[in-house]
């Protein structure tokens, strides 16, 4: 599986691609759908396993198309 599959922008693929990664680890393959249909996840894994991008990525997906109507765009 890679991450195209996951339902992440062109733009998130792009920067993940970049820094080198092409496979999604167990937790991100779980966490990533999930997160980006907004529904809440709680997940554990062992240091090293990419838990932070797997929360972090579709959470910038969701930030960069749902911005805060006359505010500061948070991303």
């Amino acid at each position: 599986m890679s991450f195209d599959t996951l339902g992440l922008s062109a733009e998130l693929l792009r920067a993940v691609s970049e820094q080198g990664y092409s496979e999604p680890t167990p937790v991100q393959r779980k966490a990533i759908p999930i997160i980006l249909e907004g529904k809440d996840v709680m997940a554990g894994a062992q240091t090293g396993t990419g838990k932070t991008a797997g929360f972090t990525l579709p959470l910038l997906q969701r930030l960069s198309r749902n911005p805060i109507p006359g505010g500061r765009r948070p991303v």
